[in-house]
């Protein structure tokens, strides 16, 4: 008879996918070279699972680590233990793990992410202390090659915004669009990343840690001069994600 599989919002997919094979924690710690205690931090969510953490198990469960990261959501994932019902909000938790509305798409948020100028409202804050940010019906997919060979990316955990103000200027014009890459949090190396600003509204900009500083620094540089630097702490700094690239429509 088939045990079953009890949900439980702390544990990842790791866990459901190694319990709808039925194989003991030992045995694919075993196959995996991975400890009891390793796995079973994993599984519960003491360590937050990435794709290059889940791919020594995928091949041994039968699942992608794209299934396993997004167990319930993604395509060939048995729903109930673990299903994760499908939202057309991002909030800071989930942002990471979403496609967005449909397999294979990157979202794009329906506000326009500011960039430091012009009437940008603040993002609403839910009663826990996160962002939720509105979601477009309709994603963007992109062919697999321009994210594995351009990007060196998959469409895990990406996310568009579409810009406005002129504090990126040259680099970025107001109403172009980017590509953020959510699962690339601390600002390293120095680059453009998207972040909350004091409003919660997402903006990209230059950030460039300050070496040597202790407690670590981060200037939050504008590539338009007419814009001002800011500096912070990093443990203040609220990164989104980091810019992959600028989509450039003609």
């Amino acid at each position: 008879m088939a045990r079953k599989i009890e949900p439980n919002k702390n544990f990842t997919g790791l866990y459901y996918a190694r319990e709808s094979r039925h194989m003991p924690r030992s045995e694919l710690g075993r196959l995996t070279g991975t400890s009891k205690q390793q796995l079973s931090r994993l599984e519960s969510g003491l360590i937050r699972p990435r794709l290059d953490h889940l791919k020594p198990f995928a091949k041994h469960l039968g699942y992608t680590p794209e299934q396993i990261l997004l167990w319930g959501k993604y395509p060939g994932t048995p729903e109930g233990g673990g299903h994760i019902e499908s939202s057309h909000v991002l909030t800071d938790e989930n942002i990471r793990e979403t496609f967005g509305p449909g397999p294979g798409e990157v979202p794009e948020l329906d506000l326009r992410s500011g960039m430091g100028s012009g009437g940008i409202a603040a993002r609403e804050m839910r009663k826990d202390g996160k962002y939720a940010d509105p979601v477009k019906s309709e994603g963007w997919v992109f062919p697999a090659n321009y994210l594995r060979d351009q990007l060196h990316t998959s469409s895990v955990g990406l996310l568009v915004l579409d810009t406005s103000g002129d504090s990126m200027a040259p680099t970025i014009l107001s109403g172009e669009r980017v590509i953020v890459d959510t699962v690339h949090k601390t600002p390293t190396p120095d680059g453009l990343y998207a972040i909350r600003d004091g409003f919660g509204a997402i903006v990209v900009k230059r950030l460039q840690v300050v070496r040597g500083s202790k407690p670590a620094k981060v200037k939050i540089i504008s590539d338009n001069p007419n814009h001002s630097k800011d500096e912070a702490p990093l443990n203040d700094l609220q990164v989104v994600g980091k810019v992959l690239c600028c989509l450039k429509l003609v």
